[in-house]
């Protein structure tokens, strides 16, 4: 049985170009593999906090110097972790904001970078100082935008600081395998952004089919 986490960073819901992006994918996800495990991970809908200087003390601790505040700081990292653990492909969704993520999609990814946990520290070696220790996972970027054009090479492709942050903190966590895909226009030409739907929608079908396939 593989293990599929969906996490959903949009703050729409029947609106969200995303969800519809994601809950396509685990349709077909079920459809290709019905003895299935999934967990939805909800990040635009509900409150993630924001890292303070208790959570900092507690995460650069050993775990049996803890007090009962830190322990209890860091319960909600320790549950997010456990489920990027326990996955074995990973479904981000998320909208461009503002050239971007929306910032509670930043908290969660700030909640689940930990040393000792996701990542291991390097001190010895400044060139590269981090080592993944999320290993032997798929990872898939759904990405949603308004307009086009922010692509490698494209005329926004300055102003993309949304796709390649994301693959950068994966990466830094040992996540390797990542694929993307994004559904732009959907702020202009309704005929155009209908076609690059359907485009997008058969890609992601063709996605989860292949990922059962080859697991």
């Amino acid at each position: 049985m593989k293990n599929l986490l969906i996490i959903n960073a949009s703050p729409r819901v029947e609106r969200s170009v995303t969800r519809n992006m994601t809950k396509l994918f685990v349709d077909k996800w079920i459809e290709a593999n019905p003895d299935h495990m999934i967990c939805h991970r909800e990040v635009g809908q509900e409150p993630i906090p924001h890292v303070s200087e208790l959570w900092i003390s507690a995460a650069f601790k050993s775990a049996e110097l803890r007090t009962e505040a830190e322990i209890n700081v860091l319960k909600i990292s320790d549950k997010y972790i456990a489920e990027l653990k326990a996955a074995d492909v990973i479904v981000l969704g998320t909208p461009m904001f503002n050239w971007s993520i929306p910032s509670v999609l930043k908290a969660y990814l700030d909640q689940v970078i930990r040393a000792n946990e996701t990542v291991k520290m390097r001190p010895d070696d400044p060139q590269n100082p981090y080592r993944g220790l999320l290993m032997d996972k798929k990872v898939y970027l759904f990405f949603s935008r308004g307009n086009a054009g922010y692509e490698q090479g494209e005329y926004y492709a300055h102003m993309n600081f949304q796709t390649e942050y994301l693959k950068t903190v994966f990466k830094i966590m040992g996540l390797t395998d990542i694929q993307e895909i994004a559904l732009n226009g959907s702020a202009f030409d309704p005929e155009v952004y209908e076609q690059s739907k359907k485009d997008v929608y058969h890609k992601i079908a063709e996605m989860a089919a292949n990922t059962v396939r080859n697991s």
